[in-house]
């Protein structure tokens, strides 16, 4: 069996330096707010080029602690893709805002022809959700938040090292939100997530969220003292999984260049089948947290591969606005078709850096006599 992600090779090869420190961490008797979180934040925020970074407990606190900087109040808008993934909804509804969708293009990113059409006096923010590995057009975007007073939170889960015209995802806007899951491209062997800001006011009020409201930074009567300032959360990373994340980061960039040589080798090879094929926007680097293509019989195309034992993954299969939580999110679904009709068509190869360009020429031979018969 091919499958569609796996950890098993990569912690076979890097096991021994995962194991040491692991091992030196625990030792070193702190399990939280330790030498490795301090390390991981300042290597983290200095290699993409922000000022200020935090980690915290998942991508999903990294949005939700974002968007509560922000003080919503009731009514309050955020404006996100219809086609993203469930935390970037439930972060805004957690932190008390209204999502308000929007449709996707041909590239599955936000349409930002169509965003400004969705703003009204109680919108607040956009959320760009760089989407599979590629960023959004940033520029526009932009744009349309300067004029509109909009704070900007970039949704980077999928698409940390990706550049947009030599900018790193996550530095463009107020806030960059990154996951550390372990599918993603620096996973984790465990939960995490990382917030960078260039905005010294908000580092420091998320530093404060993200442990109860408890001051951490600013020397005052309150710091390192079991006091809240303001309404906060529980969202550590770990030592333990700082460990993890210190060792890979240095390997990330490796990380990135072979999803890079699998994502060309699928492309050359799959060139001329009747599949949409995913394409690098002008002025992007896309780093392929996933290689997602389409065709009108997505579903057939999937069984016929399982039964060759090749696993696949739909990312995702239902636009926000069709499921049953969110189904009152709006009225005239019609403004959102792209994301339907598209959400019935992709499907996701297999892509991980450990995967063999063999695994990926037997793939691609595969679905070509699939698509040939059906």
């Amino acid at each position: 069996m091919i499958k569609f992600w796996s950890y098993e090779r990569e912690y076979k090869k890097f096991k021994k330096y995962i194991i040491r420190d692991i091992d030196k961490t625990i030792k070193n008797g702190n399990i939280f707010f330790g030498k490795q979180l301090e390390t991981f934040e300042k290597a983290f925020t200095k290699k993409y080029k922000a000022k200020y970074g935090i980690a915290v407990g998942s991508g999903t606190d990294a949005l939700l602690i974002s968007l509560k900087t922000l003080n919503l109040k009731q009514g309050d808008e955020i404006i996100t893709a219809a086609n993203t993934a469930i935390p970037t909804i439930s972060a805004i509804t957690n932190a008390g805002g209204r999502p308000r969708l929007v449709d996707i293009g041909e590239d599955y990113l936000i349409n930002v022809k169509k965003i400004e059409r969705e703003i009204t006096s109680k919108t607040r923010a956009i959320i760009p959700v760089h989407l599979y590995g590629q960023m959004c057009a940033m520029d526009e975007i932009n744009r349309i938040a300067k004029k509109n007073n909009l704070i900007i939170i970039e949704d980077c889960a999928q698409s940390q090292g990706a550049k947009y015209k030599k900018q790193y995802s996550g530095t463009i806007g107020n806030f960059g939100c990154f996951s550390f899951y372990p599918t993603k491209i620096l996973g984790g062997y465990g939960d995490g997530g990382f917030i960078l800001t260039n905005d010294f006011n908000s580092y420091k009020q998320i530093k404060r969220i993200r442990f109860y409201g408890i001051e951490t930074i600013q020397k005052s009567n309150f710091t390192n003292k079991y006091y809240a300032n303001e309404n906060g959360l529980n969202s550590r990373l770990d030592e333990i999984q700082s460990s993890i994340l210190n060792f890979k980061l240095k390997k990330v960039d490796s990380f990135i260049s072979k999803r890079r040589i699998l994502a060309k080798k699928y492309l050359d090879t799959l060139s001329s089948s009747t599949l949409s094929l995913p394409k690098e926007n002008e002025n992007c680097k896309h780093v392929y947290h996933l290689f997602t293509v389409s065709h009108p019989k997505a579903e057939k195309i999937k069984k016929k591969l399982l039964n060759l034992k090749i696993q696949t993954r739909t990312i995702y299969p239902y636009p926000i606005h069709k499921m049953k939580a969110y189904k009152n999110l709006i009225k005239n679904k019609k403004l959102l078709k792209n994301s339907e009709n598209k959400a019935k068509r992709i499907f996701s190869l297999p892509l991980y850096p450990e995967l063999k360009i063999s695994e990926i020429r037997k793939i691609c031979l595969s679905l070509i006599k699939v698509l040939k018969k059906i």
